[in-house]
């Protein structure tokens, strides 16, 4: 009975009394009893067996004892090494935690260090009196990091696994530093595709423009069938009329000719009845011979008058013959008219059918025109900054502080690059784009020309012009009064305006254009072309208007308003040059230490744009904004005070902010600190395009 419960215990099989071994050969080893009071004792299958026979109940009772304190010794051991196995378990967890509050807070440190490095190296761009003081901050995050790379290496030797991750992270590292680079070879690549895309668009111009030509073809050829139409339909009812008289006039003549037939027949009896009389006058010799000479009188005058009825039947006969070869060739010409008629019907369908293919194809080809548009501007990049270098004035040759700009002229850097050599060292920036000081004012509007045509298209575009005091921002906005080779970025732009919108009109297009000019002036809005104003604001008091306040609301649609905003509906481009007039003399400018005429709040400028095409129902609502930011200054150069202090202030403290904006759309982060300030609280629904920075 082996194997079964004995007091609440299950007794071990035969193999496990030996130890669990199942192999009872002679080469098996005995299992170890330690903690036994018993020691090792072997058994073999005999006896066992004669354990079994045996009616003694001293050694089975030993064997019992036996087998409880070796089954309590396991348990105990089970007990013992569970315990073992769980510290050790937890202990292996807190080291994998350790593991990973390590790694954490490396990887926060090595965050934290890019995150200043990059600040940094934005910084160093945007502000280069701070060039030392970022230097000196970045040697110290330098030492920063090696001390945290000393503190790693000393915990990589403890934390083997540790190291081994901070490795694979490295290597990842690299991986996308190599993914940074394929990165560039596709943006090169992407150039190279945006080239064969211009191509292309110049094709399909040039195919829309033969297009063009071959419908003003057919519309003139048109025209000029639907006059021989005309005329062809005018001879065809005069000869239908000829026709229906020739009819008619046959019919009469058949009717006469019958009558004569008639009077022809009467006459014909009447002579067989006086031949027969006179026959019987023969017969009757009692008649006189008077009589009878009456009666050859008066055959004789029928006679005549029967000759006389058979020319006439001949005549009518021959008018009768005449009528019928009229009519015959009455409806010759009219079928002869109907199949001219019909071949020119044919042709005038086969040419309105080609205009509707001419019409479709230039309405398709518009349309391929904007989505090749809009492509190119996206592979150009939703925020482009351009870089425009003004000439020195006579009064600065001599005071360039050692500063030497060159333009590299390298494939890669060409006309995108400039560098800067001031006391010895040499710093590279490179934009979208870069015009030196012989750049003209038509050579940079060229560059922002596209932009324009996607307002037209229904697009929000913003164009900026940025940078400090006298570094000629306005110029380059509204270039030099008097002088039209030099007209700036938003005359041109309104030229360009009207002239497509003067081109489109035989396309079915109709444009609206509305125009609203505001500075923003110690972050208040005003209003440039408000009607209403008072002596007042020549001392810049609250607003354009005394006690009116404009408030910025934005709707569902993410459309901007400003509340009580003057806007006019405009025609021309006088109309507009008119209004750019009237809000210049009403902007607020200043004179600092920098610059005589310097502008102290930011110019808005508005062109909301509504099209709307009556033969296919498209719609369209673009809006331009060409805006004219005042000068960035330094108070230590600029000497302001009292309420040029004020101006200088809230002018940085807007462009601060503008920045920041703009930094973060191009970095796509989640938060826009768009509510910083009046002018970017102003353009938040706005795509911002392009940044003209002005040295």
């Amino acid at each position: 009975m082996v194997g079964t419960p004995i007091n609440g215990r299950t007794r071990p099989a035969f193999g496990v009394v030996n130890g669990g071994v199942h192999d009872l050969g002679p080469s098996s080893t005995p299992p170890s009893n330690a903690g036994s009071d018993y020691g090792i004792i072997e058994f073999t299958r005999e006896d066992v067996e004669a354990l079994l026979g045996e009616k003694s109940k001293g050694r089975t009772d030993l064997i019992i004892r036996w087998f409880q304190d070796l089954e309590l010794s396991y348990s105990l051991e089970q007990e013992r090494l569970k315990n073992s196995l769980e510290l050790a378990q937890q202990k292996c967890m807190e080291i994998e935690l350790l593991l990973k509050i390590k790694e954490e807070e490396l990887n926060s440190i090595i965050a934290e260090m890019r995150r200043s490095c990059t600040s940094l190296q934005e910084k160093l761009i945007k502000e280069e009196s701070e060039k030392t003081a970022a230097m000196e901050s970045l040697v110290k995050e330098k030492e920063a990091r090696l001390n945290i790379e000393r503190s790693q290496a000393t915990l990589s030797e403890d934390l083997g696994r540790a190291q081994r991750e901070l490795q694979s992270s490295n290597q990842k590292i690299s991986s996308l530093n190599d993914m940074y680079k394929r990165l560039q070879d596709y943006i090169t690549s992407l150039q190279q595709y945006n080239g064969k895309l211009h191509s292309e668009l110049s094709t399909a111009e040039e195919e829309l423009k033969r297009v063009e030509k071959e419908k003003a073809t057919v519309v003139e050829n048109l025209t000029m069938l639907k006059g021989q139409l005309a005329l062809s339909m005018s001879s065809q009812e005069e000869a239908t009329k000829h026709k229906d008289a020739l009819v008619s006039e046959a019919a009469s003549l058949r009717l006469e000719l019958q009558q004569v037939r008639d009077d022809r027949d009467r006459q014909l009896s009447q002579v067989q009845t006086l031949t027969s009389e006179l026959l019987k006058s023969k017969d009757s010799t009692e008649k006189s011979s008077s009589e009878l000479n009456n009666m050859a009188i008066k055959i004789n005058e029928l006679e005549a008058k029967c000759a006389l009825q058979d020319d006439r039947i001949k005549a009518l006969q021959e008018q009768l013959t005449i009528a019928d070869e009229k009519l015959q060739v009455s409806d010759i010409s009219a079928i002869e008219t109907r199949t001219e008629f019909e071949g020119q019907q044919k042709l005038v369908n086969e040419l309105q059918r080609r205009l509707a293919d001419a019409e479709y194809k230039v309405i398709e080809g518009e349309k391929l025109r904007k989505e090749l548009h809009n492509t190119i501007l996206e592979l150009k990049g939703n925020i482009r900054v351009f870089c425009r270098v003004r000439p020195l004035l006579p009064d600065e040759g001599s005071s360039t502080e050692g500063k030497i700009v060159s333009y590299p002229t390298s494939m890669e850097a060409s006309g995108r690059g400039i560098e800067l050599a001031q006391n010895g060292q040499k710093h590279s920036f490179t934009f979208d784009k870069v015009f030196a000081p012989d750049a003209s004012q038509e050579q940079v509007f060229t560059e922002i020309s596209q932009l324009v045509q996607s307002a037209l298209d229904g697009y929000k575009v913003c164009i900026f012009a940025y940078g400090q005091t006298g570094s000629g921002k306005t110029y380059t906005m509204m270039g030099r009064p008097g002088h039209p080779e030099e007209k700036g970025l938003i005359p041109r732009s309104l030229e360009q305006i009207f002239q497509t919108r003067q081109s489109q009109q035989p396309q079915g297009w109709k444009y609206e254009m509305q125009v609203s000019m505001l500075e923003i002036y110690n972050e208040t809005i005003r209003d440039l072309l408000s009607t209403n104003k008072s002596p007042s604001e020549a001392t810049r008091t609250e607003n354009g208007t005394p006690g009116k306040q404009y408030t910025i609301k934005h709707d569902a649609s993410g459309n901007t308003h400003v509340s009580d905003l003057t806007v006019v509906d405009v025609q021309s481009v006088k109309e507009v040059a008119f209004l750019l007039n009237q809000a210049a003399n009403s902007r607020s400018v200043g004179k600092t230490q920098m610059n005589e005429q310097s502008s102290r709040s930011h110019f808005v400028f508005t062109l909301r744009i509504s099209g709307v095409n009556e033969s296919t129902d498209q719609q369209v609502q673009g809006i331009l904004n060409l805006i004219d930011l005042a000068g960035s200054e330094r108070l230590s150069r600029s000497g302001s005070t009292g309420d040029r202090l004020k101006e200088t202030q809230a002018i940085n403290k807007s462009l601060s902010s503008l920045s920041d904006v703009i930094f973060a759309l191009a970095k796509k982060e989640d938060h826009v600190p768009f509510r910083n300030s009046k002018l970017t609280y102003l353009l938040q629904d706005k795509h911002l395009q392009l940044v003209i920075k002005q040295n």
